[in-house]
């Protein structure tokens, strides 16, 4: 599959006449905790000719793809991207922390990851992890029951907010290191259900631990409540203008 997604994106490339600086997978398999039949969930960064910014008309700054079998795939132009880092998005936090990458032009994606600490704002990083957790912890039934996939999606959500409040910085994207953050009984049961999501497929249904539930809720109620505190960052855009510049007359072809 690795190659035929080096493929597409060579092709989208050339199609758009645009260069990919960095692609990489972004779900379940990024995540590493992928089942049998998740998705490859391909995300790119992209970069136009110079003057195509130059332009006083409106401009598309993102391709959307239909999905291809088990391929899911979109890019975002480089200028959305610096756009996004401005506000503390997370996504552009998560994709150059990407375990599996399928392309990178040299040094780009260091670069990029160097800007990413001074655009950290841990409340609205918290705010948004909690409510992917919330959206997921409402497909629960019968108080413990719930999908396999849908389970990680209250977990990693909810460890990575705990991660930003507790240390204070951007959460990992892969699951092993959040996991430190769990206690080592917990940590042994998240370790048994990734091994059974390898094995099983995403709409396999599951009920949750009394002591996993417990720990859910109370962090959930607990982590929610110190945020309401934490101030909101607002952030300038020099470093990121300066990057934007040096990247459009860099790669401009």
């Amino acid at each position: 599959m690795r190659a035929s997604i080096i493929e597409r994106l060579a092709f989208v490339a050339q199609e758009h006449q645009l260069k990919i600086l960095f692609a990489c997978e972004s779900g379940s398999r990024g995540w590493q905790f992928p089942s049998p039949d998740s998705d490859y969930d391909v995300r790119f960064i992209y970069v136009r000719p110079y003057r195509y910014y130059l332009s006083v008309m409106d401009r598309a700054y993102d391709l959307n793809f239909a999905i291809n079998g088990d391929l899911d795939m979109y890019g975002w132009d480089i200028r959305k991207v610096l756009q996004l880092m401005r506000k503390s998005n997370t996504t552009p936090f998560e994709w150059l922390q990407s375990p599996i990458i399928y392309s990178e032009e040299p040094g780009f994606k260091n670069e990029l990851w160097a800007l990413c600490p001074y655009y950290f704002d841990q409340r609205s990083n918290i705010h948004h992890y909690l409510g992917i957790a919330k959206g997921a912890m409402e497909t629960i039934a019968n108080d413990t029951e719930i999908k396999i996939k849908k389970l990680f999606y209250v977990l990693r959500p909810l460890l990575a907010a705990k991660w930003c409040l507790e240390k204070q910085s951007i959460a990992p994207m892969t699951i092993g290191p959040l996991m430190t953050l769990l206690p080592a009984p917990l940590k042994k049961q998240v370790n048994e259900l990734i091994a059974l999501k390898a094995r099983a497929a995403e709409s396999f249904v599951i009920n949750i631990s009394p002591d996993l539930k417990t720990f859910i809720d109370s962090e959930y109620g607990r982590i929610n409540t110190a945020s309401v505190a934490l101030k909101k960052e607002h952030f300038d855009a020099d470093k990121l203008d300066e990057f934007f510049i040096t990247t459009i007359t860099r790669y401009d072809h």
